[in-house]
C-alpha cells in the first residue's frame, strides 16, 4: 500500500493554492474586486463661501436699488426705472433706460449665481464666468451714467449707490470663483 497525504473531501488533490481577491495575471481585472488606485490628488467638492456671499450681497443691493431714487433731484426710483425700460425694450438703448436694466435685472442673475457657488463642486470656474460677464454689463451701466455726469457724484441718489455697489461686489464675487481653483487633499 502506498501511504497518501490526507486530502479534505471537494478539494482537489495537489499542491495547496494561496487565496487572493488579487489577480493571478495583470491582463484583465473584470471579475476582481482589487480596486484601481490613481497616484493624482483627489480635488474636494466644496462650496465656494467667499465668492457665493459677494454675488448674494451684489443681489441684494440690486433689489434695495429697486426701492430707492436714483436720482438726487427726482422722486424716480429705480422700480419706476425698470418698469419703464421694460414697457419700451426696443428703445432701451436710445433713452437710456438700460442702464437700470443691466444693474437691477443682473443684481437678480448675479443673486442666483450666488445661490448657485454654495453647491459643491470640484470648481466654479463655469459660474465665475457667467458672473463676470453679468457684472460687466451692470459695471457698464453704472459707468455710462457717470461718465455722461462727468463723474459728479451730486447728481445720483442712494438708489444709484446700491447699482454701484451691484457691480463692485459682482466683479470682486465672479473675480473670486474664476480664480480660485479646485481644492485637493493635502
Amino acid at each position: 500500500m502506498t501511504e497518501r497525504e490526507p486530502v479534505r473531501p471537494g478539494t482537489p488533490p495537489g499542491p495547496p493554492q494561496g487565496a487572493t481577491a488579487y489577480p493571478a495575471s495583470t491582463e484583465s481585472s473584470a471579475g476582481h474586486t482589487a480596486p484601481r488606485y490613481s497616484g493624482r490628488p483627489v480635488a474636494f467638492r466644496g462650496p465656494e463661501s467667499l465668492g457665493g456671499l459677494l454675488l448674494i450681497l451684489a443681489g441684494v443691493a440690486g433689489g434695495i436699488s429697486l426701492l430707492l431714487d436714483w436720482l438726487a433731484d427726482a422722486e424716480t426710483t429705480g422700480l419706476d426705472l425698470v418698469q419703464d425700460g421694460l414697457a419700451d425694450v426696443g428703445g432701451a438703448f436710445s433713452n437710456g433706460l438700460w442702464q437700470p436694466l443691466a444693474i437691477v435685472l443682473g443684481g437678480g442673475v448675479l443673486f442666483v449665481l450666488g445661490l448657485l457657488m454654495w453647491l459643491p463642486m470640484r470648481t466654479h470656474r463655469f459660474f465665475g464666468v457667467l458672473a463676470l460677464v453679468v457684472s460687466l454689463a451692470a459695471t457698464a451701466g453704472v459707468l455710462v451714467p457717470l461718465i455722461d455726469e462727468g463723474w459728479n457724484l451730486d447728481v445720483f441718489g442712494p438708489g444709484f449707490w446700491c447699482g454701484i455697489a451691484v457691480a463692485a461686489l459682482g466683479l470682486l464675487g465672479s473675480l473670486k470663483a474664476l480664480l480660485t481653483g479646485p481644492k485637493y487633499a493635502g
